[in-house]
């Protein structure tokens, strides 16, 4: 048994090496499609023209059920980041609860601004503007690793707000072993990212199993009991259509979420 957990902790890390490998080949193209579009746009204009062009970034992982069986890893967009990240707003020194009001019941998260201040700072503003409100939580992992993915207002795991933020709180994790993984405790709540350093944007993930993962993704939150049991729930109805990745088969509508300090 521990044979076979082992082999299936190092197929989730080629999968998920595979993911990063095929983002950063997509990011490199899309990259190089920008710089020849804005030449174009430079010739259009001065020549007295315009020209308008609409370019679709996508996660790119065509993943096939087998590798989704093997072990899936919480990843957001690709999207690149514009706009600044919002300028400090909180007090570091309090706790916050971030309440999620869902189709499926209530998800209050307990936050530490003192350990996570970025990530805190950057939840409120985006609750305050209705970013969160009426999205879904578009992936849950069955298999592996026992995560719902929520954040994403495209609600196809391919959203951001535009800019991303530091990692934080990583050393709370402790150190990882020799598979390279820490657990992720039920009930904690972290942030995705793309697989590289200081990506994390709005995606997140809600654990309602322990979960061993790279210490990289940055723990900032705790769900409390009710709201664990909730995940959990959502956890056993399974994936939409089978397997161990995908859409929850439990549709979750995330209704409106505010932050406030506790």
């Amino acid at each position: 048994m521990a044979k076979t957990d082992q082999r299936r902790r190092q197929l989730a890390r080629e999968k998920f090496e595979r993911q990063q490998q095929r983002r950063v080949e997509a990011r490199q193209k899309a990259k190089r499609r920008n710089a020849v579009i804005a030449a174009v746009l430079a010739v259009v204009v001065l020549s007295g023209g315009a020209a308008y062009f609409s370019i679709g970034l996508s996660d790119g992982d065509k993943s096939t059920k087998d590798d989704a069986a093997a072990e899936a890893s919480p990843t957001p967009s690709e999207t690149e980041s514009e706009a600044p990240e919002p300028k400090m707003a909180i007090d570091q020194n309090a706790t916050y609860t971030m309440d999620f009001k869902t189709s499926q019941g209530d998800l209050p998260i307990a936050m530490d601004a003192k350990k996570t201040p970025h990530t805190v700072n950057s939840f409120k503003s985006l609750a305050d503007k209705g970013y969160f409100d009426n999205t879904k939580c578009h992936r849950l992992t069955t298999e592996g690793i026992f995560v719902l993915q929520c954040g994403d207002p495209q609600g196809d795991g391919t959203g951001g707000p535009g800019y991303t933020i530091e990692d934080e709180n990583l050393d709370s994790l402790g150190k990882a072993g020799a598979d390279g993984s820490v657990t992720y405790k039920a009930g904690t709540v972290a942030m995705a990212n793309t697989g590289q350093p200081h990506t994390g944007g709005s995606q997140f993930f809600l654990v309602y199993k322990d979960t061993k993962l790279p210490p990289s993704y940055t723990p900032f939150g705790t769900l409390d009991k009710a709201g664990l049991k909730i995940v959990e729930a959502i956890g056993k109805a399974g994936v939409e259509g089978g397997g161990g990745d995908g859409a929850p088969k439990e549709a979750v509508t995330v209704e409106k979420v505010t932050v406030d300090k506790a």
